[in-house]
């Protein structure tokens, strides 16, 4: 996490500048509607049950849009909110608020969403010994936010990048020539950088412990050749498991003794938490 946690800062201001600059644009001219002075307070709720996350997006929001705005959290980040439950409270300009309110709901219910699935995942394999890994397979732009939030959520980030680490899959070897030799040019190319290939029968299992790989991928592996990857080799490489996992096959996986399962469906399949503002309090 601390690779991540290091670029947080920095994303989260640029992205919540972008984010404004679209939605506001010119600027807000339903706001406008309401007299300048006027102040409100408003209190966000979840309409169904999630994992609250995204509270940096969303302070970040009235901070570079109206610093002024007080802005109290009811709930911890991570903490299981319950339907109709209040997690935010709001008190400034009415300007401010509603100006900025689509723009901090939309992060919220999106990294929520994604911390929610998280949780569930890894409650799914919590008595075993393994994790549960995010992929790639994020939202343009969101890598940072959605890995944030698979981790609040419960689970692990898999690399950040294609700059961590290397993860050498079927095409990366065929450009190669083979799995060894994609192997040695890692190690030359980034040196101590952990090394992960893709593999999809024992065979290449074989290659990829004899080549050096730190981690090995069983892609779309039955369940028994899994046990005996993982009973030929272990513990001198590490085994992820990858593909087609359910909820079903994810708790079948975690009796194989691997060490890990990644899940595209972690970041890839977003929905939005049902989040509602609503006015509370007018000039107050």
């Amino acid at each position: 996490m601390a690779p991540l946690a290091e670029q947080l800062k920095k994303h989260i201001q640029q992205h919540v500048k972008i984010a404004l600059e679209e939605d506001i644009g010119s600027g807000d001219i339903t706001a406008q509607l309401i007299p300048e002075t006027n102040t409100l307070v408003a209190q966000v709720l979840t309409r169904e049950p999630a994992v609250l996350c995204g509270q940096a997006w969303a302070n970040e929001v009235f901070e570079q849009l109206d610093p002024s705005v007080e802005v109290q959290w009811l709930a911890e980040e991570g903490a299981d909110l319950e339907t109709n439950q209040p997690l935010l409270k709001l008190k400034g300009n009415a300007r401010s608020i509603l100006t900025g309110e689509r723009t901090a709901l939309n992060y919220i219910q999106m990294l929520s969403y994604t911390a929610t699935v998280s949780r569930r995942y890894a409650q799914l394999v919590e008595n075993q010994p393994l994790t549960i890994l995010d992929t790639r397979k994020t939202i343009p732009s969101f890598r940072l936010a959605q890995k944030y939030a698979i981790a609040i959520g419960g689970s692990s980030n898999h690399r950040i990048g294609l700059y961590d680490a290397f993860l050498i899959k079927e095409n990366h070897i065929m450009a190669a020539g083979s799995i060894t030799a994609a192997v040695e040019q890692a190690k030359q190319v980034a040196p101590g950088k952990p090394i992960e290939v893709e593999t999809e029968n024992l065979q290449e299992v074989e290659q990829a412990v004899i080549a050096g790989a730190d981690i090995i991928m069983l892609d779309n592996f039955s369940l028994q050749d899994m046990r005996t990857a993982v009973d030929t080799y272990s513990p001198k490489v590490k085994f992820e498991a990858s593909g087609n996992m359910t909820d079903q096959h994810i708790k079948d996986v975690s009796q194989t003794g691997v060490d890990y399962i990644s899940v595209g469906a972690l970041t890839k399949h977003i929905q939005a938490i049902d989040l509602s503002l609503r006015v509370i309090e007018e000039n107050i």
